[in-house]
């Protein structure tokens, strides 16, 4: 196989959770790009649908868009089978679905705490665990993606946010516990570690927050979405066969510090 076909996505099914906006929507566009076939995964099943058709419409793949809840076992479940029933076989999940609390800890409601926990850390699990178990059945050697992030790995300044760090810690770990006991299988399990990026989720929160980051970032800038999807083509491809356990930090510098 020449090289650089070696980074091909064609003819592969990939399932992205979160892909109807941020960064999942524009890591799934250049996952088409690359020949891969798509299905959105997102809350609202119009919203994911929507995504899907246009994407199918730009990059001349198929797409399809599904509705649920990635903490909802059930929900989790039937999106997936539907996924597998519609493309024929799952190759790769981009388990990128998250929210964050800016919140105290002091101030921090158990409730609150749960809920991130629960999209985070049991909505990852359930996905991989669902994606896995189809490509055992089927004999896919798949590769299945985390987004982690930095906050997994350091206590961010100036922003509070308890629960989303120590989620996103557990996210990192599960990666690797998971690469080892699916890696018999042959089954690949790696993650990504975003630094600050401009989504809409960043542009919503305090401007002296960003102002704070950007000062901090050796790079003085924050990322864009399309600087993120280079590591998920990669970890998508077989460019990456022997890479498994792996967590990819993707900062502009940050956590060197």
């Amino acid at each position: 196989m020449p090289f650089m076909e070696r980074f091909s996505l064609k003819g592969k099914n990939i399932l992205i959770t979160g892909g109807s906006r941020g960064i999942g929507r524009v890591v799934a566009g250049c996952l088409a790009d690359a020949g891969a076939n798509i299905g959105i995964l997102g809350t609202s099943t119009e919203t994911a649908q929507k995504a899907a058709a246009e994407i199918a419409k730009e990059h001349g793949v198929r797409a399809r868009g599904y509705g649920g809840d990635i903490s909802n076992p059930e929900d989790v479940e039937a999106s997936v089978s539907e996924f597998v029933k519609d493309f024929g076989q799952i190759d790769v999940l981009f388990n990128n679905a998250g929210i964050c609390q800016h919140k105290p800890v002091m101030e921090l409601t158990y409730d609150e705490w749960l809920k991130v926990i629960d999209v985070n850390v049991n909505g990852t699990f359930l996905m991989a665990h669902a994606a896995a178990k189809y490509m055992i059945r089927d004999g896919v050697k798949g590769s299945i993606i985390n987004t982690a992030s930095i906050s997994g790995s350091i206590v961010n300044l100036p922003q509070p946010q308890a629960a989303y760090n120590t989620s996103k810690a557990g996210v990192v770990h599960l990666t690797k516990v998971l690469a080892v006991e699916l890696c018999g299988y042959g089954i690949r399990v790696n993650s990504i570690s975003p630094g600050y990026t401009m989504t809409e989720m960043i542009s919503s929160v305090d401007p002296s927050w960003i102002a704070y980051w950007k000062n901090a970032v050796p790079m003085h800038r924050l990322a864009s979405p399309e600087e993120l999807a280079g590591a998920v083509v990669y970890l998508a491809s077989a460019a990456s066969s022997y890479t498994t356990g792996a967590d990819l930090i993707i900062d502009g510098g940050f956590t060197c510090l």
